[in-house]
């Protein structure tokens, strides 16, 4: 038996993880960021103790995600950026109170091995996640074993270019797939439709504030025939397969492995953006061959959990 944590800026969320990757007791607690990386440690050893004053096991190991770059061997956070964590050890007194091994991932390589062990890429061998949520992630596994990189950042998909000089990314540079492909990047699509077209249903979604205008009102208006909706939605696929079609054309994985908050709405866009993903591969002159798959992930946010118990596998 394992711990994962996922450490997220609002919630710490852990479980205690079988070696079948199926969890047996979980806990919440909210982060408490106040007092810096004190009491986040403080919070990732609450957890800790909650789940195990219910088991007579000791853990073979805790795993934890982590929303930034991490130092995996040395246990240090290197940057994250909504947690008073970067240049920390967050491993220290974990390892000191409960006598095993403490491991540090990215948040969206172990939700891409959760996936893997438990979810919708069960058994795959070479798989991409993409996690559509605020930004996009991602987690790469080449033959069963996860792709971090000489520094530990590898996986940063959303900061593939893929328009030059395009929309103005968080990172820095210009055009990221992030910038169009996440949530944050659909919501300003569709502003900009809605500028286009005063009597959409959109309008009335988000109460006459385009500010206000969600992931979720674009797909219901969607759901509801609105013109701007769909022209958002078909906009959005049009950049959501742009990138994955590199992807594809990079790796060629197994399958592409697709969650976060987006998929959700998984019945919008999945056809439409299957079909423009095989048209654009390159593969496509593959006649007869095995071909990437494009799947639904299945776990929601106990994927990070699952994979982060397993870092230590």
């Amino acid at each position: 038996m394992n711990i994962g944590i996922d450490l997220g800026g609002t919630n710490i969320a852990a479980a205690l993880v079988d070696t079948d990757g199926a969890i047996t007791g979980r806990v919440s607690i909210p982060t408490d960021k106040r007092g810096g990386a004190k009491t986040v440690t403080d919070g990732l050893l609450s957890v800790c103790d909650s789940l195990l004053s219910n088991s007579a096991e000791t853990p073979r190991s805790i795993g934890i995600g982590v929303p930034g770059t991490v130092n995996a061997e040395k246990g240090e956070v290197i940057f994250t950026a909504n947690l008073p964590l970067a240049g920390t050890n967050i491993t220290r007194e974990l390892k000191e109170k409960y006598g095993c091994p403490i491991h540090l991932g990215n948040d969206a390589n172990c939700a891409a091995l959760g996936e893997v062990i438990a979810g919708g890429a069960r058994g795959a061998r070479d798989v991409v996640l993409i996690t559509l949520g605020t930004g996009v992630g991602g987690g790469i596994i080449v033959g069963g074993r996860l792709i971090t990189g000489i520094s530990g950042a590898a996986g940063e998909i959303g900061h593939i270019v893929i328009m030059a000089g395009g929309r103005q990314c968080g990172c820095g540079r210009q055009g990221c797939w992030e910038s169009y492909a996440s949530a944050t990047g659909l919501i300003l699509t569709a502003s900009e439709f809605m500028g286009m077209y005063p009597d959409s249903l959109l309008w009335e979604y988000c109460g006459g504030l385009v500010e206000k205008v969600n992931g979720r009102s674009v797909f219901d208006a969607f759901r509801a025939g609105d013109l701007a909706a769909r022209l958002t939605v078909e906009q959005y696929v049009e950049h959501l397969a742009t990138g994955i079609v590199n992807l594809i054309n990079i790796l060629e994985p197994e399958l592409i492995c697709v969650g976060g908050g987006i998929s959700s709405s998984w019945d919008c866009f999945a056809e439409p953006l299957q079909l423009r993903v095989e048209a654009e591969k390159y593969s496509r002159y593959s006649k007869g061959l095995p071909q990437t798959r494009i799947v639904r992930a299945t776990l929601g946010n106990d994927a990070g959990i699952i994979g982060a118990a397993a870092l230590g596998d």
